[in-house]
């Protein structure tokens, strides 16, 4: 009998529950979410708490999964894949660069733990900002660049994707997009890379519907913490599981993701969004066309951005250059 995938996730919140939600109902492997003691609630355990209630839907949504919540790293040994959430989230008025130092610190000796008890997994970084967190990650574990990578280009190719389907009226299952760069502002939208069952999106609509569609998903997650007051959880979760399903079942999928780019569209240096396969080994490549010139020089800016995140992160901590 094949041995089960497992799948630890770091950080017990909103994401991070929902990704052993989603991976649970997926049937992916063995589950463990980690989480931190809270010093205000010293007789509670949030993380066994909530996989506890998790693994009692198995019957009802049938299936089996060893699910686990804890506190202690020793848990994650083994982990096919580390998914790391941890970090505080967005609050209204808040742009993602604000939340870089406090994040960068806690990514960071997450990171650092991983390495120790985890050295032979695959790591999918969601904590923001997405960019500089993943170069973070790279440079605590000293992981190989196939086996650390972020997850951004699903989440707003499925925001894309969404709006473009309502604008139609179509299924958001015969939407196929593609958007390159940074997460959010930064992101790079490719129309003529859009279809909707094969045909190209620009047939179907207006470039002026198409551009109010990009401009939505570049502010999708900024609409939602406006709209609640927090960070998405849902779709990014479900981004993050798309991901983690193609490296434990080596789908070989082409997903936009932030991956490691070694002169890949120009960029040279920088993890940035890119379509790249994901297999059993990770990242097994970076899926590169040739981009027109406009698109070009919104990729340039967009990395020229990380390639800034990058070096604030090195200013506050020189340790990671």
């Amino acid at each position: 009998m094949p041995k089960r995938a497992k799948i630890s996730i770091i950080g017990a919140g909103n994401v991070g529950a929902t990704c052993a939600h989603w991976a649970a109902a997926k049937e992916l492997g063995d589950i463990v979410v980690l989480d931190i003691p809270r010093a205000d609630q010293p007789d509670q355990h949030m993380p066994k708490g909530k996989m506890l209630d998790l693994a009692c839907c198995g019957p009802i949504e049938r299936f089996d999964s060893n699910i686990t919540g804890t506190f202690d790293y020793k848990d994650i040994a083994g982990s096919d894949v580390v998914v790391i959430t941890a970090g505080i989230p967005r609050k209204p008025g808040m742009s993602r660069d604000d939340l870089i130092e406090t994040n960068v610190k806690i990514v960071k000796s997450v990171s650092e733990k991983v390495a120790e008890y985890a050295p032979d997994s695959k790591v999918i970084i969601v904590s923001n900002p997405l960019d500089a967190m993943v170069y973070t990650a790279w440079k605590a574990t000293g992981f190989p660049t196939n086996r650390i990578m972020g997850q951004a280009g699903s989440l707003d190719v499925a925001r894309f994707s969404t709006f473009i389907a309502w604008e139609i009226g179509c299924s958001v299952e015969d939407v196929s997009a593609l958007l390159l760069g940074g997460h959010g502002d930064d992101m790079v939208p490719l129309p003529r890379c859009t279809s909707v069952h094969g045909i190209p999106v620009t047939d179907l609509l207006s470039k002026e519907t198409i551009d109010a569609c990009v401009e939505r998903a570049k502010k999708g997650g900024g609409e939602v913490v406006k709209l609640m007051g927090t960070s998405a959880w849902y779709a990014p979760a479900a981004g993050t599981i798309q991901m983690v399903e193609a490296i434990v079942k080596d789908k070989k999928r082409i997903i936009p993701s932030a991956a490691y780019c070694d002169g890949n569209f120009g960029a040279k240096g920088l993890f940035v969004g890119v379509p790249a396969m994901l297999g059993a080994d990770g990242v097994e490549k970076i899926v590169e066309f040739k981009l027109d010139s406009d698109e070009q020089k919104l990729f340039d800016e967009s990395a020229s951005h990380v390639q800034d995140l990058v070096g604030t992160v090195v200013k506050l901590f020189p340790d990671l250059a």
